[in-house]
């Protein structure tokens, strides 16, 4: 399980070091795609085979599925750790992430996220805002 949040700096060539805490779990290679909200999601292999069989098993008839898959899949990159504990990220990734210089990787269960850090402040800021009422809803996913 993954938790906990780092920052770490992309470096000129696009590399990003990912948190020691990380890499175990993470293995490598890895599966890095795009993710919700501006940021990137990151599986370990295990996590994205078994994605991946959910995401086969939508019907390819319905445009929403399709779209949904294509999105993923088409900025799905396996990764692999360096000696220096980092990644490279490519180009089209960072783009989509917004990723500059600052970044922030952080635990979300089975998979890690890299955020660029001023928008992840952002995040987290106008989620506090909504914290309360977020919790209340999902009460009735039985948590």
């Amino acid at each position: 399980m993954f938790m906990g949040e780092f920052q770490h700096a992309l470096d000129d060539k696009g590399r990003l070091t990912i948190p020691a805490k990380f890499r175990e779990g993470l293995g490598s290679p890895f599966v890095v795609t795009r993710g919700l909200d501006h940021c990137l999601f990151a599986y370990p292999l295990s996590e994205w085979k078994a994605l991946e069989q959910k995401l086969r098993a939508l019907p390819f008839t319905r445009a929403d599925a399709r779209a949904f898959t294509r999105f993923f899949f088409s900025g799905a990159v396996e990764c692999e750790v360096d000696r220096q504990g980092r990644i490279n990220l490519p180009a089209n990734l960072r783009e989509y992430a917004h990723l500059t210089k600052e970044c922030v990787v952080i635990g979300v269960g089975s998979r890690v996220e890299i955020w660029d850090k001023a928008r992840w402040e952002d995040y987290i800021r106008q989620q506090q805002e909504t914290f309360v009422e977020i919790a209340e809803k999902i009460v009735d996913f039985d948590l």
